[in-house]
């Protein structure tokens, strides 16, 4: 993947508001809070609000990939030294030591080579620091070669059902597409000319010195090599316009809270014939007013009874979505112990579902009756001499 010269020039920590020691959760705290700020559904006919909506996405796009974000940094570094100044080349303007060197090598453009003895040969400086970039050596891309679509992200809220058994839901997004008023040509009638100022290459170069030149994308086209004769109302000539689709999108089973999920090739589609970039699902899992989750496994807190406790028994525990199951409790089983319901949990990527851990509570009755109370005083009588508490006082008079 190559980094262009006007994403190097950008500031995109700035643009999120986050340090450039930022973690990844920092990051991506910065950009939902920010994207659902300047959503263009949140902001219709605001076009201050879309393009920031734009930079937003842009910035994310880079900051959010660890490998591009790593990219980003180093070529930033590189060029905050003054690694490329002109005027630094071995020898003068044609000297054996000299080479002519592109910048936009490094942004998409063919190295234009140097020859001489002690020069870089064919490949220049790109072939150097090709690595960095991502990229190939001589003549690996240009501006008018197909570009990747934009990822794009998205936030879905499920039920605490829906996140175990997964769900298909409906997403509408919002994601910069071709034109459909003028099918991506930015002219009304669909016959835009070619840029006569970078003779539709999208670029424009300008001597700086030392043997150097410097490659910017072309003012007059914006980059896209074509100039629109009659400008199309909606994209403004520029060939691209926000588009708004509802995609059906399968959760998987067992997804959980937070998590976030990739589905390839449904982000925003590519520009001249590239493939489309990829949509990122952040995953909400809403709270159940009875089962809890602990990883693959679901957990149910079942009140008892002292007699139950006492003497144990069979009690009925509800299970999510099916039918109940019922448990052995041993005689003199305490509150707070745990049970397991094998097989009862959250469904595994493999198939396979976890457990459900059963956590026993001591129901103490508010109102007794005569009777009641009468066989509990009878209860105390008989276990009078028994100190639940004793081994208590003992162990903290030793510690």
């Amino acid at each position: 993947m190559s980094l262009s010269r006007d994403l190097l020039e950008k500031d995109l920590y700035k643009v999120l508001g986050v340090p450039k020691d930022a973690t990844e959760a920092e990051i991506k705290k910065a950009y939902r809070k920010l994207a659902r700020e300047f959503h263009p559904d949140a902001n219709k006919g605001d076009v201050k609000a879309e393009e920031r909506f734009k930079e937003i996405s842009e910035a994310n796009d880079v900051l959010a990939d660890a490998k591009r974000r790593k990219e980003y940094d180093e070529a930033r570094a590189l060029f905050g030294n003054g690694a490329f100044r002109a005027g630094q080349g071995a020898g003068g303007p044609g000297g054996a030591g000299s080479f002519n060197f592109d910048l936009g090598d490094l942004f998409g453009g063919a190295p234009q080579g140097g020859g001489g003895a002690g020069g870089f040969g064919g490949g220049g400086l790109g072939d150097v620091f090709g690595g960095l970039f991502n990229r190939g050596g001589p003549g690996a891309g240009t501006r008018t070669q197909p570009r990747r679509g934009q990822d794009i992200e998205s936030e879905v809220t499920l039920s605490f059902t829906e996140a175990v058994d997964g769900a298909t839901v409906p997403l509408r997004m919002s994601s910069s597409a071709a034109c459909k008023a003028c099918s991506g040509t930015g002219d009304r009638n669909g016959t835009p000319r070619v840029c006569p100022t970078c003779v539709g290459t999208g670029q424009v170069s300008r001597g700086g010195g030392g043997g150097f030149s410097l490659t910017d994308p072309c003012v007059d086209c914006r980059g896209r090599g074509l100039i629109a004769q009659d400008p199309c109302e909606v994209c403004k000539g520029s060939g691209r316009a926000t588009s708004s689709r509802t995609m059906q999108v399968r959760i998987p089973a067992g997804v959980a809270d937070g998590q976030r999920i990739r589905l390839r090739g449904k982000g925003a589609p590519g520009e001249r014939g590239g493939p489309n970039g990829d949509l990122y699902v952040v995953v909400n899992v809403d709270t159940h007013p009875v089962f809890g989750r602990r990883g693959d496994n679901l957990t149910v807190t079942v009140p008892v009874t002292f007699v139950e406790a006492a003497l144990g028994g069979e009690v009925k525990v509800p299970t999510l979505g099916g039918p109940p199951v019922t448990l052995k409790l041993p005689a003199g089983t305490p509150g707070g112990r745990t049970m397991r319901a094998r097989g009862k949990g959250a469904v595994r990527k493999d198939g396979s579902r976890g457990d459900l851990l059963v956590t026993v509570e001591v129901s103490v009755p508010k109102d007794l009756g005569d009777k009641a109370k009468e066989a509990l005083e009878a209860f105390a009588e008989v276990t009078a001499g028994e100190d639940p508490r004793a081994e208590l006082f003992q162990a903290a008079k030793g510690a």
